[in-house]
């Protein structure tokens, strides 16, 4: 079966495009641009597909509204250019929906948003509900208040979660490159354009690129989305938002940019939000035997088999499950603190009662609130 049928039968879209699609570094927003990515997200909808749009762009048209030529560095005033970018990049979209008679809705999210559980259950339902009522929902992070960094990476980490969130089929990822390659075409005239692949496959990574100058997410992180959008059983496609009607052709099954297919099945929805959490609050160093069991029998995480405790964390926490080789292979909810696991690591689950001089569970992480990557 051709691997482009995937994308034609596919009836849920989350397209993300960058802020060199829809703005220059001189004049912000481009009105001409929004309407002809509108004009066919119209056509997608009339041919029953429902999309969630990712759009960047709102600190570089805070920039210009500012009179900035240059992005800052500082948190704060990159949080002030998005708070006065944002009322012109929603005002461009609700006007330009509602000339082709489709209703809009924004949604800002910050890392917090997709960390906390019920948080995460409360997005997830208000993005159903807005699909269900033929809204399109206008998806952004919440640059203004996000605290450590602007933290999603342009917007491209913020679409493989949103895909998750609205159990999407089929991500679009648009910005100013062709797709993936397998070298670098600005250096080596014999680049190829890689037309599909495995997402997560670390072949593809050692091929990517950095990003460019406006935008802040490069080829890696864009991969980085495809491996994530896969944990929902979304398939990604990579393509250049400068070729003519892409989403359009795209839909036809034409062989536009790369096509990441997921290799595994669709996580159940509790563990699509225990993958997509962004900050682990320690790590666990496992022994080949319990990365063994782990990848292979699909079991619970035992004492026995840790042989490392890093950080700082409470029952209940988020901690980062790593191999041998430091390569992460689980993350899920610690049953015991970093105190108490430190003095059961090694140790049959018949020992902790002797060694806490209690018992709370057998396990260090039970399989129902860990999810292997």
């Amino acid at each position: 079966m051709n691997v482009r049928s995937r994308v034609t039968a596919s009836r849920r879209w989350v397209v993300k495009i960058g802020s060199a699609l829809l703005t220059d570094r001189h004049s912000g927003l481009n009105a001409a641009l929004v309407e002809q990515w509108i004009r066919q997200i119209s056509v997608l909808r009339n041919q029953g597909v429902e999309v969630v749009l990712v759009s960047s762009g709102s600190i570089v048209e805070g920039m210009h509204r500012l009179g900035w030529h240059v992005r800052p560095h500082e948190v704060f005033r990159l949080q002030a250019a998005a708070a006065v970018g944002q009322m012109g990049l929603v005002q461009m979209y609700e006007s330009a929906f509602q000339r082709f008679g489709i209703r809009t809705a924004q949604i800002l999210l910050t890392g917090g948003d997709l960390s906390d559980r019920h948080r995460y259950l409360n997005a997830r339902s208000a993005l159903r509900a807005l699909l269900d009522l033929k809204v399109v929902p206008i998806v952004n992070e919440n640059d203004t208040v996000v605290t450590d960094e602007i933290q999603f990476g342009d917007n491209d980490t913020l679409a493989a979660l949103v895909t998750n969130l609205s159990e999407a089929e089929l991500l679009v990822i648009l910005t100013d490159q062709a797709g993936l390659y397998d070298s670098d075409p600005k250096t080596n005239p014999e680049a190829h354009l890689v037309a599909s692949g495995t997402a997560g496959d670390p072949r593809l990574k050692a091929m990517a690129g950095p990003g460019s100058a406006l935008g802040r997410g490069g080829m890696v992180t864009k991969l980085g989305a495809a491996e994530k959008a896969a944990r929902s059983g979304g398939a990604t496609v990579i393509c250049s938002g400068n070729t003519d009607d892409v989403l359009i052709r795209v839909r036809k099954g034409e062989e536009l940019g790369t096509l990441l297919i997921p290799s595994k099945g669709r996580l159940a929805a509790r563990k699509q939000w225990l993958a997509a959490r962004l900050t682990a609050q320690g790590t666990l160093r496992l022994d080949a035997g319990a990365v063994e069991v782990l990848r292979e029998a699909g079991r619970s995480l035992l004492p026995v088999g840790v042989t490392e405790v890093q950080g700082r964390f409470e029952r209940g926490d988020l901690v980062v499950c790593r191999d041998p080789s430091d390569v992460e292979i689980a993350r899920g909810l610690v049953n015991y603190s970093a105190e108490e696991s430190r003095k059961i690591i090694g140790a049959p689950s018949s020992r902790i009662e002797a060694l806490l001089g209690y018992i709370g569970e057998p396990e260090l992480i039970h399989r129902d609130n860990m999810v292997v990557l």
